[in-house]
């Protein structure tokens, strides 16, 4: 509905005057019809066959009660749009909650494709994040997918920043280039904790994801594949910086990621709330409520599970 039907509803007392339809619907089931269908979907023979496979099967008897989407509906209505088959339903649990309070706390990072000039291949960009700041800490750029570019990226990396042991955890999918036995070794040796995504869930690493988009949607990025992994490094290089130090980010409060690295943007957000309150206190009038929101945001979850699920896990790293 519109917002206008909304506000003459709420200030009508007499609530909705529609009439709607006074007429019954001429392709209405029965209700002999509707207990047909629960009959036949509850039987012996169909019991644990989905409306996908029973309509078939039907039909093949010569046979037709109700469409497949009718029959989905009313198991639907009755609760009854559950796993059907004898064999147990799949279960995957979701991953463990990981909190990033500080930076250096929480990686992610991911693989995805840079188009080349030849049609069908691709380079291969391995990008590391630092959840909590957002900030890049660390690529590379190769022509194949393998765990040993991985795991000496990692080495790169915790070098740069002076990673100690048992100091950060790395999210990343469920890709053979995360989950390589050399990748695995080098993360034992480091002390880094390993943590992975469901398969096929992109939910479970949306940082990662989420700084693709931005890095194929910016205005810098080329219109036309590159040419060789060099110019493709080369072009990843130009990006870095000004993602990191000039790239206002909406998650964190329109800071950077490389001044919230440095925790510099606690003063940098206080700056903007006085400057906020200041233009309140001077001319209230324009201001019909609380100033703009310039909380410090302390907290990052990913994955952030309900907490009201029993079998609900938070890791503070």
């Amino acid at each position: 509905m519109s917002r206008r039907t909304f506000e003459r509803w709420r200030n009508n007392s007499e609530g909705d005057k529609r009439k709607g339809p006074i007429t019954r619907p001429l392709n209405k089931l029965s209700e002999d019809e509707y207990q047909e269908i629960l009959m036949t979907v509850n039987s012996a023979k169909y019991h644990d066959k989905s409306p996908a496979q029973i309509v078939p099967l039907l039909a093949d008897e010569g046979k037709y009660i109700a469409s497949e989407s009718s029959v989905y509906r009313i198991l639907k209505k009755e609760k009854l749009l559950t796993h059907r088959q004898k064999s147990k339903p799949a279960k995957r649990k979701r991953p463990v909650e990981l909190v990033a309070t500080r930076p250096n706390q929480v990686y992610s990072w991911d693989i995805t494709y840079l188009q080349s000039e030849v049609k069908g291949m691709f380079f291969f960009l391995y990008l590391f994040m630092d959840v909590y700041s957002r900030k890049i800490v660390g690529f590379t750029v190769e022509e194949e997918q393998n765990t040993d570019h991985a795991a000496k990226a990692i080495k790169d990396i915790c070098k740069a920043e002076k990673i100690k042991k048992n100091q950060i955890t790395l999210h990343s999918d469920n890709g053979s280039p995360m989950k390589g036995a050399t990748m695995l070794a080098t993360l034992q040796n480091l002390g880094v904790m390993p943590s992975f995504s469901r398969p096929s869930v992109s939910n479970d690493n949306p940082y990662s994801e989420s700084l693709f988009k931005t890095l194929k949607y910016c205005p810098q990025y080329p219109s036309k594949p590159f040419s060789s992994v060099e110019s493709a490094s080369e072009w990843v290089n130009e990006f870095v910086p000004w993602y990191n130090e000039e790239h206002l980010h909406s998650g964190i409060g329109f800071v950077t990621p490389a001044s919230r690295h440095k925790m510099e943007d606690i003063e940098q957000l206080r700056k903007r709330d006085e400057v906020y309150k200041a233009a309140k206190a001077r001319n209230p009038s324009r201001w019909t409520a609380d100033t703009r929101n310039w909380k410090y945001i302390n907290r990052v979850n990913l994955n952030k599970l309900n907490k009201n699920n029993s079998s609900y896990k938070t890791k503070v790293a």
